[in-house]
């Protein structure tokens, strides 16, 4: 299972850092990311890191965002700056698991909320 943490409510130009940490019977986990789903809207892409930290991000949060990740800790990380009202949504991790016992499965966060008011 993965368990995100660390949204909250912040004023448009501040910073929130979003936690996921994967939990159970874990052999490997390969690529994770986070997604965002915004109301009315689907949810969409926001950043995602493989194991090697190779990262990718949605345009819209280049040079804003960046994500990291903890193999040893099995955690990835959302550290966002420059918050705008535009980025207010349901902030979702999301990972490739391999258990023990060799199945992988794509599993996915709870989602945590992000509201930045301008």
């Amino acid at each position: 299972q993965l368990q995100a943490s660390g949204g909250g409510l912040v004023q448009a130009g501040g910073s929130l850092r979003l936690s996921c940490a994967a939990s159970g019977s874990i052999f490997s986990i390969a690529d994770m990311g986070w997604y965002r789903q915004a109301p009315g809207k689907q949810r969409e892409l926001v950043a995602t890191i493989t194991r090697g930290s190779i990262t990718n991000y949605a345009e819209s949060v280049k040079g804003r965002f960046t994500v990291s990740r903890d193999n040893a800790k099995n955690t990835v990380v959302l550290e966002m700056n420059s918050l705008e009202p535009e980025d207010t949504a349901i902030y979702y991790c999301n990972g490739d698991i391999t258990s023990v016992s060799r199945a992988t499965t794509l599993y996915w966060g709870q989602g945590t909320q992000v509201t930045v008011s301008s």
